[in-house]
């Protein structure tokens, strides 16, 4: 059987917390860290249905230790037997990954970790911005931050995998519909080349870019949405990459998903323009609104069913890393081909190394 989910009736509309109860088994007793917390965002959300179901110890990871505090008081309010552990860390900067991930590694009570959600992000910066390390920071943030915190705990996940059955440790990339209609852009990675110089399969879809509202895409180097977009993509390569170097050896699994369109603080970046024509696009059926529980409920089918972890390989009958992609709970593989392609997986992990300094091999 090739992999596949457990609940087909699971969709659109289910809730984390059903997931959770469905899944329990897979989270009592373990360890999970959620990036990216704050307490009308989706990583609360996914915390929080997690919480539901007696883990162990939940890590919660962001900027602002205030935020951090909030969520576990919340957390710790309905349930005061789960051990709730912050974590300060900002996911743009690698030397604060690098002392968070030095501070989990320390923490002699906590020695292994089942369930990494990466789920921080930041959306539609309206000018471009290059972080200290010199990279774009939408890039620097969704992706290499995410990528660097999980590779450098990585030894907890091999800890808990040793005594956990085949998959069921996982990373799980909270990604968008980015993959769908976007790929990489190797060629100009900090958006310094107007669009149309670049090679045809890495411009974006002009089109697509249009019905946000942004007209003169083509002419121009950098779009804001295309930043996110792209570094979108690499959230879903990132786990291609990560489950060839982990499932086989560790068993580790890594997959990534669409939440769907949920109202966070997500896109505050976003100019009101902008903002109007992605509720047009609503307005004309283009998508709906989603819950905060029905958007981190996918995210919880990719940490937790078992039937996912099935046959993974480079290639499922005939399809290029199938199971790569969830949306909805379900398995989805209407993506573009290089958003999914193992080719574009290894030159990610090969770029993600040099643009830290650091090469792993687990």
């Amino acid at each position: 059987m090739p992999s596949s989910t457990t609940y087909a009736e699971f969709g659109a509309n289910t809730e984390a917390v059903e997931v959770a109860k469905a899944f329990a088994d897979g989270i009592k007793g373990k360890t999970i860290l959620v990036t990216g917390v704050n307490k009308d965002g989706l990583g609360y959300s996914a915390a929080y249905a997690f919480a539901t179901q007696q883990p162990a110890n939940l890590i919660l990871t962001g900027r602002n230790p205030d935020k951090i505090q909030i969520c576990i008081d919340a957390i710790n309010a309905e349930f005061p037997n789960i051990n709730c552990r912050a974590l300060k860390v900002d996911l743009s900067s690698q030397a604060s990954i690098r002392e968070a991930a030095k501070e989990v590694l320390a923490w002699d009570d906590i020695p292994a970790i089942n369930i990494i959600v990466n789920s921080a992000g930041v959306m539609g910066l309206t000018n471009r911005t290059i972080n200290k390390d010199g990279i774009e920071m939408h890039f620097a943030t969704n992706h290499i931050g995410h990528w660097l915190l999980s590779c450098l705990i990585m030894p907890k996940l091999i800890t808990a995998a040793k005594s956990s059955p085949k998959g069921a440790t996982r990373i799980v990339n909270v990604s968008s519909g980015s993959p769908m209609v976007s790929s990489m852009r190797w060629s100009d990675m900090n958006f310094e080349k107007i669009n149309t110089t670049l090679p045809e399969d890495e411009q974006p879809s002009y089109e697509w870019l249009k019905s946000w509202g942004y007209e003169n895409a083509a002419d121009v180097a950098y779009v804001p949405v295309d930043g996110y977009n792209r570094s979108k993509v690499a959230n879903i390569l990132f786990g291609i990459g990560a489950t060839k170097r982990l499932f086989e050896s560790h068993g580790i699994f890594v997959t990534g998903l669409h939440p769907g369109v949920i109202k966070t603080e997500l896109a505050r970046n976003f100019v009101p323009e902008t903002l109007e024509k992605i509720e047009e696009l609503r307005v004309k059926g283009i998508y709906t609104l989603k819950t905060l529980g029905a958007g981190s409920s996918t995210a919880l089918v990719a940490a937790l069913d078992p039937k996912l972890a099935v046959e993974v390989g480079e290639t499922v009958n005939g399809m290029e890393n199938y199971g790569a992609f969830l949306a909805d709970c379900q398995i989805f593989n209407k993506t573009k081909k290089l958003a999914v392609a193992s080719s574009e997986a290894e030159k990610l992990w090969e770029l993600s190394e040099k643009l830290v300094g650091q090469k792993f091999a687990w």
